[in-house]
């Protein structure tokens, strides 16, 4: 098996310039770091990652807390942080919160524990003891998809932080289902507390206003962000006196379960009831009618949490950051508009906030 010692001689250099090269603990010349690449990989060099850690207090790994068994969402981002993170030379760990806070803190302190160089969390409704955590043993995170506000004060951690849009698409929705003529639009809204069912509840609430028409709390139900909780509420929904004439579903897993709602009463979409949901997913084009959705930009948020946390590891003392990337709104047909080509509008730039 071939040493560092080996890399050096091949490449010409001394072994502390390959060391310096393989951990980037020191500039490199471009053409000499490039010798050092090309012996490494002319000679099938593989570096000693627990002698590395070692020297470097770096594992070269990040610990990624998200609930990706239990929500699909968060297996495209899991797409985005995997491919990026590999790019730069680190392994992920993976642990899923299941969106309970006395689980999450506990994944967060077994990732810890395996000494990973940085985290990325979803955090939950609840994130009090995560923050505490994180904060008390100053370890480099970053807050993806919902964003936690920390009060203010002296010593007070503060995150960075990357997210979707999440008010402006999904009053969108609502215009655009106003604009048909609906006058009773329901929600079917996530779970209490999560920073994604505010800011879509608000999302709501500005549409109806920016269409002239009154908000109703008759009209918004929570789903719990799960299917099985958007099927009741739908279900509650449609059982009103005066039940709505178009829909909004906050997440894909309460689509999903709106869709069986509607299937038990055999009611059509969008004849029936017109039906609009946040978050686009693969097969949402298979469905009859295909349903009208807002697509986040779920890989592009895995990503943009990797560039984060490596620019917090290079930089610990920088102020933080909250990145907030644009949805598309995707046109097809359960809006009960005609069919028509695919359209799809991004709703806003990129924007980042201090």
């Amino acid at each position: 098996m071939p040493t560092m010692v080996d890399v050096a001689r091949s490449a010409g250099v001394s072994v502390a310039t390959v060391s310096h090269v393989l951990n980037d603990t020191r500039p490199v010349l471009p053409g000499t770091r490039q010798a050092v690449l090309d012996a490494v990989e002319e000679l099938g060099y593989t570096p000693n990652t627990l002698a590395r850690s070692l020297v470097t207090s770096r594992t070269r790994s990040i610990g990624l807390a998200v609930s990706a068994i239990s929500n699909p969402y968060f297996t495209e981002i899991l797409q985005g942080v995997e491919a990026s993170a590999l790019e730069h030379g680190y392994s992920l760990l993976i642990a899923d919160p299941h969106d309970d806070p006395g689980h999450e803190r506990k994944v967060v302190q077994l990732l810890h524990e395996r000494r990973v160089d940085g985290m990325i969390v979803a955090p939950s409704a609840e994130p009090g003891d995560l923050v505490a955590y994180l904060g008390r043993h100053r370890v480099p995170a970053v807050f993806l998809d919902r964003v936690v506000e920390v009060p203010e004060g002296d010593g007070a951690p503060r995150f960075d932080q990357v997210c979707a849009e999440g008010a402006e698409p999904t009053a969108l929705l609502v215009g655009h289902l106003a604009g048909l003529g609906h006058r009773r639009i329901g929600l079917v809204a996530g779970r209490p507390g999560l920073s994604t069912t505010r800011e879509r509840i608000t999302g709501y609430r500005h549409g109806l206003a920016a269409a002239g028409l009154p908000f109703d709390d008759r009209l918004l139900v929570h789903g719990d962000s799960e299917a099985d909780g958007g099927e009741r509420a739908t279900a509650a929904l449609l059982s009103r006196a005066v039940p709505p004439t178009a829909l909004v579903t906050a997440n894909n897993a309460m689509t999903i379960g709106a869709l069986r709602a509607l299937r038990d009463r055999g009611l059509s979409v969008p004849g029936d009831l017109a039906l609009c949901c946040f978050d686009d997913f693969a097969w949402a084009d298979l469905f009859t009618p295909r349903l009208t959705a807002v697509a986040q930009p779920s890989r592009d948020l895995g990503a943009q949490a990797v560039r984060l946390l490596l620019e917090r590891l290079a930089a610990p003392d920088r102020p933080a950051r909250t990145v907030r990337l644009p949805c598309a709104l995707v046109h097809r047909t359960s809006c009960g508009c005609p069919e028509q080509t695919e359209q799809a509008h991004v709703t806003a730039p990129e924007r980042t906030l201090p």
